[in-house]
């Protein structure tokens, strides 16, 4: 509300503010008429109420009528509204196209007038120069303004935007890297709970222990089993879709890793030892290898017993897990998200994870994983790129404001040139016309000779023109030169006269 009263406010300022040269110029005290004052004042009260919904119009109503006042266009009375609905035109426009067209009608109307009345060209020329400075000119100052005030919006927007982006992008790293951590527990603790279930296994047959402590252990490896699902069912609800691995590798080695798993009863194998240092996602992904495959070992075939192979080149590691079928005749992967998430880890790290059954009913776990992963490259930020294409629409703009005027400018030249010429031609009188011209012809028997018309005035510093002459006419001698010139003057419809005028 308050904005559209500070409008209100403007344009009704800008109506007085462009009455004051009407009512100046046009009162009747400086030969005007009190028609002429209002008919004025009501013309620019209207232009100043539509110039914010249509911005051209206000500028065509203003051009005609300074044209009806004269063709030159310029009008102590509305050469302010030019300037002002020009700058504002430009300002609040948002296509080109409409204001290029009406520059054109204004001086395809001052052509037309000017040769409907007969009036030289000299006057058109003065319209097309008025036309320029007072309403292009203008204009294209309210161009710019408006191109660079967008550039400054659209600057103070994106770096909002982008705030606000940053602080979505750093909620989001945060909750990625709770899931991550989450996912890790799992890993590890499910590790821990197949391992104390294995133990719990070994202690459940034992023929050395009572049936009550028997039981008592089977409990407990079923409490570990129990345990581990409702870990992998919980941590898999906080996994996210896409989520990202830890970039460091675990403190453990996969030495260490095989070795507490043999200590908890598994029978486990490495080769060669040491396994070779991994950087980066590449070692993650190794040890989160092994680690699935014994857990899953430890968990689907107790008893069975689990080889651990690496190999390496100048490229790759290769790690291949191979389990045999364990007591309950089983070695297959888990029903969860294990091996799902493993084949993320292993992707995102460069490499390529493999799995499936043996000939033998076991399991075979197997992984290719690169020695120098690939850096992914980070994505340009959405407000990086829409910035660039405003400075890139802003450029454009800036080109357009500097161009138009220019070639406007060239085209006018080149018709003020073209025109040029043509008067002179029409007002050159050809050296060999002029050596046949005699005295005492009629002006009849020399209109065949004679250009279609004379020199508006003579030359500067003529000498006088001969007494007792009806008239004298002026002809150019040379395309080119403005002197010398032919002068033919006339008495009683003959000429009596000729000579060469320096």
């Amino acid at each position: 509300m308050r904005e559209r009263a500070r409008e209100h406010l403007f344009d009704l300022g800008l109506w007085l503010l462009l009455c004051v040269p009407v009512l100046l110029k046009s009162d009747p005290n400086d030969g005007g008429s009190w028609p002429e004052v209002v008919v004025g004042v009501v013309l620019l009260g209207g232009c100043a109420a539509v110039a914010r919904r249509w911005p051209p119009v206000p500028v065509a109503v203003v051009a005609a009528v300074s044209l009806s006042s004269t063709l030159e266009l310029f009008t102590a009375s509305y050469s302010p509204a030019l300037l002002a609905f020009g700058y504002l035109a430009g300002r609040r426009q948002e296509r080109t196209r409409a204001a290029l067209w009406l520059f054109g009608a204004v001086a395809a109307a001052g052509l037309l007038l000017t040769t409907v009345t007969g009036t030289s060209l000299g006057q058109w020329f003065t319209l097309l120069l008025t036309l320029a400075l007072a309403v292009v000119a203008p204009w294209l100052i309210g161009r710019y303004v408006r191109q660079y005030d967008r550039l400054v919006r659209s600057g103070w927007e994106l770096a909002d935007r982008m705030e606000r982006e940053q602080a979505a992008v750093a909620d989001r790293e945060r909750l990625r890297e709770r899931s991550r951590i989450a996912g890790d527990m799992h890993d590890s603790l499910g590790h821990d709970l197949a391992l104390i279930a294995v133990r719990a296994g070994v202690l459940e047959v034992d023929p050395g222990l009572g049936p009550a402590q028997q039981h008592a252990a089977g409990e407990l490896r079923r409490a570990a089993a129990d345990a581990t699902a409702r870990l992998r069912d919980i941590i898999g609800v906080l996994r996210e879709d896409g989520a990202g691995a830890p970039t460091t590798p675990p403190g453990e080695t996969v030495e260490e890793l095989t070795a507490r798993a043999r200590a908890s009863g598994l029978d486990v194998t490495l080769t060669p030892a040491p396994v070779p240092t991994l950087p980066g996602m590449s070692g993650l992904a190794l040890h989160r290898v092994v680690q699935e495959g014994l857990t899953n070992a430890a968990k689907h075939a107790p008893g069975a017993a689990v080889s651990v192979e690496v190999a390496q080149d100048a490229a790759d590691v290769r790690v291949r897990l191979v389990s045999g079928p364990g007591t309950a005749g089983a070695a297959g992967p888990s029903g969860g998200t294990g091996l799902v998430g493993l084949d993320e880890r292993v992707r995102l790290a460069g490499g390529a994870l493999a799995h499936g059954v043996t000939g033998d009913g076991g399991f075979l776990l197997e992984a290719v994983l690169p020695r120098n992963p690939p850096a992914p490259l980070p994505a340009a930020p959405t407000s990086a790129r829409e910035l660039d294409r405003a400075r890139r629409e802003v450029r454009r703009g800036l080109a357009r404001a500097i161009w138009i005027p220019l070639a406007l400018l060239g085209g006018l030249g080149l018709l003020m040139a073209g025109v040029a010429l043509w008067t002179q031609h029409q007002s050159y009188l050809e050296p060999e016309d002029y050596a046949r011209t005699r005295i005492g012809q009629s002006l009849a028997e020399l209109s065949g000779d004679l250009p279609d018309r004379p020199l508006d005035a003579p030359p500067a510093r003529a000498p006088a023109e001969p007494p007792g002459m009806d008239e004298c006419r002026y002809y150019r001698s040379t395309m080119l030169a403005a002197i010398p010139v032919y002068r033919l003057c006339f008495a009683g419809g003959h000429l009596a006269d000729r000579a060469e005028v320096p």
